[in-house]
């Protein structure tokens, strides 16, 4: 069944699932074909943070905020630290078609940024039609097309979405993690003025990051909070971690199955646990620790999809707004006793933080350095790096 479209041009992109079902409207970015799987995000503003956040490899991004583009693009708000993951998420969907930027920070249009990058985009859809049916159904997979000339194969392109593997069991952090290790000192921006260098701090903790995907202000906060940060590929072996003598461990966000990363990731984390590091988890990074730690982790059906989810904090008894992009979820049930349960979703109830009883071990599922809060969760790096002097 297709989706009506109004507007009196013809439609020159479409988005097919794998069900037949087609969204047609306007085309924008790349020209061709992308398969994917489809979510929806549900935030008002950052559509480029959110198409540049290598957690959105391999999926196709419905915006619930139906007017995009006025803000442009600026090289200043790129999340990815390295060019594959600049092109992590594969299309973007849109309600109205995309506005022309209007601020003075802005370097390009977004359609241009979207070409730029290979992203597909497409405009006029009854987006409120389609998140209704991922609500409904689940994440679907999708082939998003853009053809000028609007010539379009249904049957074949729901074919493809059909034939595509999906997320589970794909491993997708080792093609938007670096590969080489670097040193990151830069710290959170001081507005308006972005930040215009090197931070150096006296007497600053080194901790290592084991890189699944991470985005660019998870270390700018982690600098903020006194730490001097060095980046690890996630393929990188305990001995090799150790033998930088780190004062702490951070495990990034990224994409893909925690299960599927975890065949080579988990044995690492748990050697580094019982090394007696602190460690810091943030989402595919809180997954794997929860499974390193004897819990398990579950696909969901519509996934956390934006910037306004609330979570409880059951250390403080406060409630913070979120950032979350994530399709997998820590199952509650499956974690053993030595393990506490901190963070819940107030949504649905869905784990979101968790902690080792004893040690300096802890994780959140939702993006602390997004700043939906605004700064809600800044708190979290702070209680990371007092642990770290501690130790």
């Amino acid at each position: 069944m297709a989706s009506e479209y109004t507007p009196n041009r013809a439609p020159t992109a479409v988005l097919v699932l794998a069900s037949g079902e087609a969204f047609y409207g306007i085309g924008i970015g790349a020209v061709g074909e992308a398969v994917g799987e489809v979510c929806f995000n549900t935030a008002m503003t950052g559509y480029q943070e959110i198409l540049t956040d290598p957690s959105y490899a391999a999926q196709i991004v419905t915006f619930t905020f139906p007017h995009v583009g006025n803000t442009g693009t600026t090289e200043e708000d790129e999340e990815a630290t390295t060019q594959a993951a600049r092109t992590a998420a594969r299309g973007a969907i849109f309600r109205a078609e995309v506005t022309p930027s209007s601020s003075w920070r802005s370097q390009s249009e977004l359609g241009e940024w979207l070409s730029a990058r290979n992203i597909i985009g497409l405009s006029g859809v009854d987006t409120r039609a389609l998140t209704a049916h991922i609500r409904d159904h689940g994440m679907p997979n999708g082939v998003i097309a853009h053809d000028p000339a609007g010539n379009f194969d249904i049957d074949a392109l729901a074919k493809q979405a059909s034939d595509w593997s999906g997320l589970v069991g794909a491993d997708l952090a080792k093609d938007m993690a670096g590969h080489e290790p670097f040193d990151w000192r830069e710290a959170r921006w001081s507005w308006p003025k972005s930040n215009d260098g090197s931070t150096e701090i006296a007497d600053a903790r080194k901790v290592v990051l084991i890189d699944y995907g991470v985005k660019r202000n998870i270390l700018r906060n982690l600098v903020s909070s006194g730490l001097a940060v060095t980046v690890v590929p996630g393929t990188a072996s305990a001995t090799d971690i150790l033998a930088l003598d780190p004062d702490g461990v951070v495990l990034s966000n990224g994409p893909g199955d925690p299960a599927a990363t975890g065949e080579y990731a988990i044995p690492v984390i748990r050697e580094l646990v019982d090394a007696g590091l602190p460690m810091l988890g943030i989402c595919l990074g809180h997954q794997m620790l929860a499974i390193a730690l004897g819990g398990k982790t579950v696909k969901m059906d519509q996934g956390h999809h934006g910037a306004n989810h609330p979570v409880m904090d059951h250390t403080t008894d406060k409630v913070e707004i979120v950032s979350m992009n994530h399709g997998f979820a820590v199952d509650a049930d499956s974690l053993p006793d030595t393990v506490e349960q901190t963070h819940v979703s107030l949504f649905d109830g869905t784990n979101c933080g968790i902690r080792l009883k004893g040690k300096p071990v802890f994780s959140v599922q939702h993006h602390p350095e997004a700043s939906p809060g605004p700064q809600d969760s800044f708190y979290l790096f702070d209680r990371f790096a007092d642990a770290v002097r501690a130790a």
